[in-house]
C-alpha cells in the first residue's frame, strides 16, 4: 500500500507542490498581515495539496497515449503500467474532493472560486491539443494559487495585490516554455502545439526572458503595494539572481542542464519571496 502510494506521489512529482504552495502562503500571509490561524494555514496546505494533485494525476491520464511514445516519459508510472488507470482516476478523485473540502470549510467565496480555479488546472492538460498558448494557460491556473491564499484567511478581494498573480503568471508561463523545448520535436511530430514547436526554441527563450523580466517588475510593484520592508527586497535580488542563472545555464542548444534550471532554481524564487514577504510582514 504504501509503495503503491510512492508511486503515486512520484507519477505526478508531489514534491514540486513547492512551485505554487509558497505563493498559496504568500496570499493568506498577506490578508492576515503576518501568520495566519493554525487552522486557516492547514486547509490553505491541504487546498493546495489537494488541487495540484488532482491536476497533475489529470494531466497523467489524459497525456498517457503521448507519454508511451515519447522516450523521455516512457517510463512514467501509468505510461509503464506500474499505476493503473483506475488508480489514478481514484488519486484524482479523492485530491478533487480534498481541494473541496478544504475550500468550503475556509469561507463561502473561496468555495465560489474552486470550481473555476481547478477547472483552469484541469483544462491545461488538454491545451496542448488546439493552441501554443498552453504555458499562459498554466501561468493562469497558478495565478489563482496567491489570490486564494489571499481570500482564504480575508473572505474577500478587498486589497489583493494583483500584481502578485500576474507576476506568477509570467514566472510560470516563462518556464514552461523553456522546459517545454525538452518535447519540441516530439510535439510537432504529434501535432501537438507548444511555443518551442510552433516557433522554434530560439524564439521560446526569448519570449520566456521577457516574461521574466515582467515578472520580476510585477514581483517588485507586489512589494510596494503591500508595503513590504527592506527583507522583500533582499529576497527579490535573489530571485533577480536565479532568474538569471536560469537563463544562463540553458539555451536552446544545450538543454543538458535544465533540470537545474526547471527544478531547483524555480522551487527556490518561490520559497525565497514567501519567506522574505514573511519575514519582512514579521519584522
Amino acid at each position: 500500500m504504501l509503495k503503491k502510494i510512492s508511486l503515486l506521489l512520484e507519477m505526478i512529482k508531489f514534491k514540486h507542490t513547492v512551485f505554487a504552495l509558497p505563493f498559496a502562503l504568500m496570499g493568506a500571509f498577506l490578508a492576515a498581515g503576518g501568520v495566519p490561524g493554525a487552522l486557516t494555514f492547514l486547509w490553505v496546505v491541504l487546498a493546495m495539496g489537494g488541487a495540484r494533485t488532482c491536476a497533475m494525476g489529470f494531466n497523467r491520464i489524459v497525456d498517457v497515449r503521448f507519454d508511451r511514445k515519447n522516450p523521455r516519459t516512457a517510463e512514467r508510472a501509468l505510461a509503464s503500467g506500474t499505476v493503473k488507470m483506475w488508480e489514478a482516476w481514484l488519486m484524482v478523485t479523492v485530491a478533487a474532493g480534498l481541494f473541496f473540502l478544504a475550500c468550503a470549510s475556509l469561507n463561502p467565496l473561496t468555495l465560489k472560486l474552486a470550481p473555476f480555479a481547478l477547472s483552469l488546472t484541469l483544462l491545461y492538460s488538454l491545451t496542448k491539443r488546439f493552441t501554443w498558448l498552453c504555458h499562459v494557460v498554466l501561468g493562469v491556473a497558478l495565478a489563482f494559487s496567491p489570490l486564494g491564499g489571499y481570500v482564504a484567511v480575508k473572505g474577500s478581494l478587498v486589497g489583493f495585490p494583483y500584481t502578485l498573480s500576474l507576476g506568477v503568471l509570467l514566472w510560470v508561463a516563462g518556464f514552461d516554455m523553456v522546459y517545454a523545448c525538452l518535447d519540441a520535436d516530439f510535439d510537432r511530430q504529434e501535432g501537438l502545439y507548444s511555443m518551442p514547436s510552433r516557433f522554434g526554441r530560439q524564439n521560446a527563450f526569448r519570449l520566456a526572458v521577457v516574461f521574466h523580466l515582467l515578472a520580476f517588475i510585477l514581483f517588485l510593484a507586489t512589494g510596494i503595494l503591500a508595503g513590504l520592508g527592506i527583507v522583500y527586497y533582499v529576497g527579490l535580488a535573489i530571485t533577480a539572481v536565479c532568474l538569471f542563472y536560469q537563463h544562463l545555464v540553458v539555451n536552446p542548444r544545450d538543454l543538458s542542464r535544465i533540470q537545474v534550471s526547471f527544478f531547483q532554481m524555480n522551487g527556490i524564487i518561490s520559497l525565497v519571496l514567501f519567506l522574505s514577504a514573511w519575514l519582512s510582514l514579521v519584522f
